[in-house]
Formats: structure tokens, C-alpha cells, sequence
């Protein structure tokens, strides 16, 4: 566990002494978007300390202040962050200040567990080139193509060490396209895989490195 990370369960720890974190509905509206969601977890478990979110949307930490460099606003920052922002940091093993995209937590939050069937398209059930398509409709306003492989022609190449937020990323069985999913930072992407269903993966992991065909950008 690195240091950031292994200062944030520290200061979650102290903060949880000092304030009753309440439970998360299952369906909360923040600023921007209404969220409803049953399946993902509202609890996130550090060894045998459990944690239960804040319902107070706050706004997350402002550009170039740092919460976890030992200052003296490392506390009231991660009182500020949203809780989306601190389970999904938690998850993806990255500081809080760099979660700021608050609507993608939400969406990632709301079809989080949703089943995949092939050809789905709804919360019913969903497959991985429909939940991607959504996804960027839904948090970036662009469009692309139904099926995994005309994204994969649609949009436009780019090096690995050019990914960011928002990219698509592909893998192949055999020499043809297969599979899609929503690149979200630190290796790691949202997709709507056929044994989970919606879920977060890391590019690292060796099934998904055997696999990796490359990544794409929309561009338009």
C-alpha cells in the first residue's frame, strides 16, 4: 500500500472519531445529476474498520492544493471531499484530489453490479460496447457507434502512456475485437464484464493484458 493511500485510512480514521458519517440512500441527488442505485456497496471495509458514507455534497479539493502533503489543510479537504470521491480513491488506490470528475463516480455508482447480457442496453442488463456508448453520451455528451469493433474503428489511436479519462480501451480473442471499456485513470477502466457485470478492472491484471488491443479517443 503506498503512502498516500496509507495516509488517507489514517485521516479517515481520525475524521470517524470526530463526525457521524451517515448511511448513503440508495438514491441521492446531488447538484448536477440524480443518482439511483441498489447494487453498488454503501459500505467500504479498511481491515476490520467499516466505513458508511457522508449525504453531504461538498465540493472536492481546489486545483493545487494537496490534501494528503502533511499541511494543515490535509483534514478539512478530505472533510470537503465528496464520498463518491473517497470510496472510489479507496478502490483505485489514488489520492482524492484526483477524483474530481463527480458525475462519471455517479454514473460508475448507479451501474455498478448491473448484469451483462449480450445485445442489452438498459439497467435490466447491459453489454460492454452499450455500457461504454452510455457512458460517454451520458458524462461527456459524445457519441459513438453501437458494437465494440465500430468503436474500435471510430475512434482515433493513441499511445498507452496517452490515456486519460474518458478513452476507450479494447481487447481482442484471437485477432477480432471483443470488448470495450471506459478508461477511468490509474490503469484501471469501468466496463460491463460477462462474470460481473459492471465493474472496475485494471489493465495490469494478466487476463486483461493478454487481452489488450489497444486504446482509442473520440474525436470530434
Amino acid at each position: 500500500m503506498n503512502l498516500r493511500l496509507t495516509l488517507t485510512i489514517w485521516l479517515l480514521l481520525i475524521l470517524s472519531s470526530c463526525k457521524s458519517l451517515q448511511r448513503l440512500s440508495s438514491r441521492e441527488k446531488s447538484s448536477n445529476t440524480t443518482v439511483s442505485n441498489t447494487r453498488a456497496p454503501n459500505k467500504v471495509t479498511i481491515g476490520s474498520f467499516q466505513m458508511s458514507p457522508d449525504n453531504n455534497y461538498n465540493k472536492p479539493a481546489e486545483d493545487g492544493k494537496k490534501s494528503f502533503n502533511g499541511n494543515t489543510s490535509s483534514s478539512s479537504n478530505l472533510e470537503k471531499a465528496d464520498w463518491l470521491q473517497i470510496k472510489y480513491a479507496i478502490m483505485m488506490d489514488i489520492p482524492v484530489e484526483q477524483l474530481n470528475n463527480l458525475p462519471l463516480l455517479q454514473q460508475i455508482d448507479h451501474w455498478w453490479g448491473t448484469h451483462y447480457c449480450y445485445g442489452g442496453h438498459d439497467e435490466n442488463c447491459i453489454d460492454c460496447s452499450a455500457f461504454t456508448q452510455t457512458m460517454l453520451h451520458t458524462v461527456y455528451g459524445l457519441n459513438v457507434p453501437r458494437t465494440a469493433k465500430e468503436q474500435f474503428n471510430f475512434t482515433k489511436r493513441i499511445d498507452d502512456v496517452e490515456l486519460r479519462e474518458g478513452d476507450l480501451v479494447f481487447f481482442k480473442k484471437s485477432r477480432t475485437i471483443s470488448h470495450v471499456g471506459l478508461y477511468i485513470g490509474n490503469y484501471k477502466f469501468v466496463h460491463a464484464a460477462s462474470s460481473e457485470g459492471v465493474t472496475i478492472s485494471d489493465l495490469n491484471d494478466s487476463y486483461w493484458s493478454k487481452k489488450y488491443a489497444g486504446a482509442g479517443r473520440v474525436v470530434q
